[in-house]
């Protein structure tokens, strides 16, 4: 595959003719052929689309309406704010904020024609209260807890609910019981934790009145039928991520990070690179300087660990990652100023990256900031 800094295909962002140190590249139609991947795995199942943390870094007023345009109707937000800036993006999309209806933000809520993911028989009070206040019914999602331990009814409130469904429930339309698998990304690992979080739904779906249901995201999804239910949700697989530890990857290649080399430079045996002289050269070498640092999002922890790819040749991070710069060994490459390193890619993909920081996907994404993004609309 073409890499996208080099691809002739329309592009948005800064004047082409302006400098930039660093971009960032989405591709729009990665994304949606990772999503049209989630309808034919999940089939009959309907597939919804996380765009919360601004589409997982990488904009979620770009990517959703690329999505919609691919027939997603569903969108799912953590916050209350992001919803408000995706209602701009896709007027007509149901969206779902997942922390809930907090009484200071129903007004918002029923302004923008959002929906709460109900957590508490506080949240399902109050937003039945705005239901029956407006004499309307008002969509809702009713959101249990099956072992995650966070956000969610828990068994003692589920087992209230059940018991005055009809009373508390009065005022909203439930479109949506939902849960969230803690361990779906190694099926194998913790085969026994899923399979116990699929009965507690089950148990939960069989306590309240008839709806559509949702358990599995990025990862559940890959579990197989029994997870589908009606819904699924993938969120970071969309974006590129591996949804399933040790297996191969489904989803194509959505985001691509590059730096420019501002400078090439030999050193001699025992030098040292970077800060705190965590790095020492063994020979005689020759390091190149990239305008990426932490403060781009770059994880200060890869330091000596990641790679970048300069014209597909792999080159190691030599010494510690600074807020603005980053350092590659590039003995015997050719690597001149000028040329555009490979941060996150096709060669240095989304999980490399993450392996090399010791974190996850989610974390790579969300940190992104301060390089322009450029998105590529048709490949």
């Amino acid at each position: 595959m073409i890499p996208a800094t080099r691809h002739a295909a329309p592009m948005t962002g800064p004047d082409a003719g302006d400098f930039e140190a660093a971009r960032l590249t989405v591709r729009l139609p990665a994304i949606v052929a990772n999503y049209r991947t989630y309808r034919r795995v999940a089939g009959p199942a309907a597939a919804a689309a996380v765009v919360k943390a601004d589409g997982y870094g990488l904009g979620a007023a770009r990517i959703a309406p690329a999505l919609a345009a691919a027939g997603c109707d569903t969108f799912f937000v953590a916050r209350l704010e992001e919803g408000v800036a995706l209602r701009k993006a896709v007027p007509r999309a149901r969206i779902v904020v997942l922390d809930g209806a907090p009484p200071d933000a129903i007004p918002a809520l029923l302004t923008h024609h959002l929906i709460p993911a109900l957590s508490s028989l506080a949240d399902i009070a109050a937003w039945g209260a705005a239901g029956r206040a407006a004499r309307s019914a008002l969509d809702a999602v009713v959101h249990v807890d099956t072992g995650m331990n966070r956000l969610g009814l828990s068994p003692d409130e589920l087992s209230i609910l059940s018991g005055e469904s009809a009373a508390r429930l009065a005022g909203l339309n439930l479109m949506l019981v939902m849960s969230h698998l803690a361990c779906a990304d190694d099926a194998g690992a913790d085969a026994a934790m899923n399979a116990r979080q699929l009965s507690r739904f089950r148990t939960a779906l069989a306590m309240l009145p008839p709806a559509p249901a949702s358990l599995a995201a990025s990862s559940g999804t890959m579990l197989g039928m029994d997870y589908h239910f009606d819904l699924v949700r993938p969120g970071v697989a969309l974006y590129g991520a591996n949804p399933q530890v040790g297996s191969e990857n489904l989803m194509q290649t959505a985001a691509v990070l590059t730096g420019k080399v501002l400078q090439v430079r030999r050193i001699d045996t025992g030098d040292s690179v970077g800060y705190a002289a965590t790095f020492r050269a063994k020979r005689p070498s020759m390091i190149a300087t990239v305008a990426l640092g932490y403060a781009d999002g770059i994880p200060r922890v890869a330091s000596n660990k990641g790679a970048a790819a300069i014209r597909g040749q792999v080159a190691p991070f030599a010494g510690r990652i600074s807020m603005d710069l980053l350092t590659l060994d590039v003995t015997g490459l050719d690597v001149a100023p000028g040329d555009e390193a490979e941060i996150l890619g096709d060669t240095v993909t989304l999980m490399d990256a993450a392996a090399a920081a010791g974190t996850n996907a989610y974390e790579i994404l969300t940190r992104l900031r301060r390089m322009p993004r450029h998105y590529i609309e048709t490949l």
